[in-house]
């Protein structure tokens, strides 16, 4: 099985920094992508940015504020979230795709942006 391990959230003032991990670990034949959602309470599950290849995508309104980073020769995948907005209190989820073309989930890690 296939297990994605989220960590790097909490709370954090707006303006603020926060950096999440996600180490990926298991049968995995491959990594087409790797991501980042979130889950704004009341809202639907939405793509926050993707990296596939170095190649790297993002939602509009992140766009200038995060970053999302791979470690080379690892299936671990970063999100470097500067100047937050209490906006961005989500529970952000890592994903990865595999060659396989299936598609795996960490358990979430809370973000809480808030004075």
């Amino acid at each position: 099985q296939v297990q994605l391990v989220e960590s790097g959230g909490g709370l954090v003032q707006p303006g603020g920094s926060l950096r999440l991990s996600c180490a990926a670990s298991g049968s995995i034949f491959g990594i087409r992508s790797m991501g980042w959602y979130r889950q704004i309470p009341g809202k639907e599950r939405e793509m926050v940015a993707a990296i596939s290849s170095g190649v790297t995508t993002y939602a509009d309104v992140v766009k200038g504020r995060f970053t999302i980073s791979s470690a080379n020769g690892k299936n671990t995948v970063y999100l470097q979230m500067n100047n937050l907005k209490p906006e961005d209190t989500a529970v952000y989820y890592c994903t990865v795709t595999s060659a396989l073309n299936r598609s795996h989930w960490g358990q979430g890690t809370q973000v809480t942006v808030s004075s």
